[in-house]
């Protein structure tokens, strides 16, 4: 059994991932974490449809860390860093779905060496699917289509464009590594013609919609277009706890669910 501590449980994302952890066998939640000035915390926090199942709420993830197998870690950008170093001090595997973060951060943690870790935008199966039909696409169609990329979340998202546009637009950009790529994120007046190395990445926000990525290459005569929709976060979710399980049976390493999905075999 996979003794399991969760961060940011009290969070969108955190309550799922909790909901379907206390559901399967193979995981013992050890421990709930969220920030110490959290209201909740010294609190109970009751399990999303377990009627009854609760956990009580800690602020100390150093102690914490020391019943985990692995830590789930849904936060911010900082909190995200702090938990990640911790891991790799006490040598215990990490999984990460924060998004925003620095390229130094990023960078900070591909490069620590005793690190286990899965770092991924988007935990959802379906969306990593996505991150490959597009590098297949970009690769196909070449310089005679047009990349944009629109992505449409909640009001109550903080950060744009997406991790997983983000994502995207690298996967793109990797695919023809020789062009002189330059990112747009709006377009207002007189702009003149879109330029042959644009790519255009848009963010709209709005309600409680959970996430809707669309990558448009448009060429002459046609247009080709690939879309994920997400309608719950259980997706996301059920991708992190997959990945939970995946990385407690690898050595020092950091992956992502490419990895975990074992997309990066070439097909």
């Amino acid at each position: 059994m996979v003794r399991l501590v969760i961060t940011g449980v009290c969070g969108r994302m955190g309550g799922a991932i909790l909901k379907l952890a206390s559901l399967d066998t193979e995981f013992r939640i050890t421990h709930v974490i969220e920030a110490a000035n959290h209201p909740l915390v010294g609190k109970r926090l009751d399990v999303q449809g377990r009627p009854g199942l609760s956990f009580p709420v800690e602020d100390d993830m150093e102690s914490a860390i020391d019943d985990a197998d692995v830590v789930v870690d849904f936060t911010e950008t900082n909190s995200s860093l702090r938990n990640f170093r911790l891991a790799a001090t006490k040598r215990k595997a990490i999984v990460i779905g924060t998004t925003g973060f620095s390229s130094e951060a990023l960078a900070e943690m591909r490069n620590t060496a005793q690190a286990r870790a899965v770092i991924s935008p988007n935990m959802s199966i379906g969306v990593n699917l996505l991150f490959n039909l597009v590098e297949r696409a970009a690769r196909v169609l070449g310089t005679d289509y047009d990349a944009e990329i629109v992505e449409l979340h909640h009001k109550w998202k903080k950060d744009a464009p997406s991790g997983t546009a983000v994502r995207l637009r690298d996967v793109i950009e990797n695919a023809d590594p020789g062009r002189n790529w330059t990112e747009v994120t709006g377009r207002n007046g007189m702009t003149g013609e879109r330029k042959f190395d644009e790519i255009g990445v848009f963010a709209v926000r709005g309600g409680d919609t959970v996430g809707e990525h669309t990558v448009f290459f448009a060429g002459i005569g046609e247009r080709v277009e690939i879309t994920h929709r997400a309608y719950s976060r259980d997706n996301f979710a059920r991708g992190a706890l997959a990945a939970a399980k995946w990385i407690v049976k690898q050595e020092r390493g950091i992956f992502d669910m490419n990895d975990v999905l074992g997309l990066n075999q070439r097909v």
